[in-house]
């Protein structure tokens, strides 16, 4: 039982929060009713409201989902608390007096649509909190419960986001409550995070007023067929009908293993005929936003470029070796020949010849003196900056504010016996945007002498734009296109370079799926 707490009233009921050196945290808050039983592939209900008061003392229930293996497990801790009450969230807020409500800034995890949750221990919200901000994160379900195409269900695609908008509607209701202002609201995610926050501005929900998306893409969403067939594989792999009622009946374990070898599968294979080309449009993900006709009509960015959203101020970027997790801790970092990486560029939708014209790119600042850091800059560029690049330009020529970035400090980290670094992979900026780089498990990932300057640096300039819409440089245009590159190696300091590695960009002019705005 904590020392002191603090009381809130919800909608719902009466929470009890535990404070801390001046923060009140409240975890563990129902948004939804639990989804199982008849719930269990439906939209998102609302809990059942409670007596007396609910203690909000530790994180709710986690999502099922499956383990991460081997060293990207080791790197990457993804905490599972027990239960089946999965929709729920976490507040904190400081705990100081004041006549006026605080911005709220809520987080949406990321994980490829299959792993993740709010438990995670950089997602410390009391960071944000010190910073004056009221602070949310929140559970979403997950695979085939979140995201799988099941014709049949009562609500048949993307359920996990209808999750993230009951949060965001609960956020909308109650966060008055806890002090922050339903009117000045900032959704930020990273990965399948910042995928999801993308494909939310697009749909223009009205219930949020700033997006941050870190290491995302507008075009991340599969057509209603290409889900289809990955639904249909995944079943197969359980040895059932791909129908609702025998997913159900499926134990959870064995429902997770079977996507989890599908996914395994498409990432290997890369095959389009047999999982389709919005899937494999994905560089390996399996379950994501399906174009259903219903919550989703187009691609976030085909939306975006049409103007959707373009009265909320985005901060977006990426890091600069994004793919480099996906191969340095991987058995694909032993791989010496470079014919196989230029193979397996050329499966994801980049000429093979890409690969030469970023070898013959390798600098100090950008080395890639190896295949596999040569074939990590191409994919990165394919999957996460150049995408990145698609929304800035389309926002660009509507007048919406963006402000891009990108994350450039290397990790020494080497999770291989071959001495291959981390460098700035996906996910490495995660504890310096939260300014958690003293926990334990964000050192694995930073190792033990991360630039805690730089930290301090980049969640400041989250907490001012969640304040102000203004991270604290000029927003991208398609003339200059400015984009701020936190970078403290080999002594550099965090300046705005104009058009970085302007001839790699210009390489995917004509390339990746064309925008398309009507």
């Amino acid at each position: 039982m904590p020392t002191q707490t603090q009381i809130v009233q919800t909608s719902y009921g009466t929470v009890a929060g535990q404070v801390e050196d001046g923060i009140a945290r409240f975890l563990g808050i129902p948004y939804a009713a639990a989804p199982v039983g008849e719930l269990r592939f439906a939209a998102p209900a609302r809990p059942a409201p409670w007596d007396g008061v609910r203690e909000a003392f530790a994180f709710g229930p986690t999502p099922p989902k499956p383990t991460i293996d081997g060293q990207l497990g080791e790197l990457m801790p993804d905490p599972s608390v027990p239960g089946d009450e999965w929709l729920n969230l976490n507040v904190w807020r400081p705990v100081t007096e004041t006549h006026q409500l605080r911005p709220v800034m809520v987080w949406i995890h990321g994980g490829a649509f299959t792993t993740g949750s709010s438990a995670v221990t950089a997602y410390d919200g009391a960071t944000f909190a010190r910073d004056e901000v009221v602070c949310v994160s929140l559970n979403y379900r997950l695979g085939v419960d979140g995201f799988g195409y099941i014709p049949d269900a009562p609500l048949p695609a993307n359920r996990g986001l209808h999750d993230q908008i009951a949060a965001l509607e609960w956020v909308r209701d109650n966060i008055a409550s806890f002090g922050g202002d339903p009117d000045n609201v900032t959704v930020f995610g990273e990965s399948a995070g910042a995928m999801s926050v993308l494909t939310l501005l697009s749909l223009e929900t009205g219930l949020f007023h700033k997006a941050i998306a870190q290491s995302g893409s507008g075009h991340i969403a599969q057509t209603a067929g290409d889900a289809t067939l990955v639904l249909e594989a995944i079943a197969a792999q359980a040895g059932v009908e791909p129908t609702a009622q025998a997913l159900a009946a499926l134990p959870i374990e064995e429902l997770i293993a079977a996507q989890k070898a599908v996914g395994a599968d498409i990432t290997t294979t890369a095959d389009p005929v047999k999982y389709g080309e919005s899937t494999i449009a994905s560089c390996g993900m399996s379950l994501m936003p399906v174009i259903d006709g219903d919550l989703i009509t187009r691609r976030p960015i085909d939306a975006i470029a049409a103007g959707a959203g373009s009265d909320v101020p985005l901060l977006a970027g990426t890091n600069t070796e994004e793919f480099r997790l996906f191969i340095v801790p991987t058995p694909m970092v032993y791989w010496l020949i470079a014919e196989q990486f230029r193979n397996r560029v050329e499966a994801y939708g980049a000429p093979a010849d890409f690969y030469d014209h970023y070898k013959a790119n390798s600098t100090e600042a950008y080395p890639r003196n190896a295949p596999s850091g040569i074939a990590a800059a191409v994919l990165t560029d394919r999957m996460f900056r150049i995408p990145t690049y698609r929304i800035a330009e389309a926002r660009a020529d509507s007048g919406a504010d963006t402000h891009l970035y990108e994350f450039g400090w290397r990790s020494p980290v080497t999770p291989n016996t071959i001495q291959v670094k981390l460098g700035a992979c996906h996910s490495l900026e995660i504890p310096f945007v939260w300014d958690t780089l003293e926990l334990d498990d964000s050192r694995p990932m930073t190792g033990p002498t991360s630039p805690q300057d730089l930290a301090q640096v980049m969640h400041a300039q989250w907490v001012e734009f969640a304040q102000t819409g203004h991270p604290g440089w000029s927003a991208y245009d398609t003339g200059t296109r400015p984009v701020m590159t936190f970078r403290r190696d080999n002594g550099e300091d965090d300046v705005v370079v104009p058009d970085p590695r302007e001839s790699e960009r210009k390489l995917w002019e004509g390339h990746l799926a064309p925008v398309d705005p009507a």
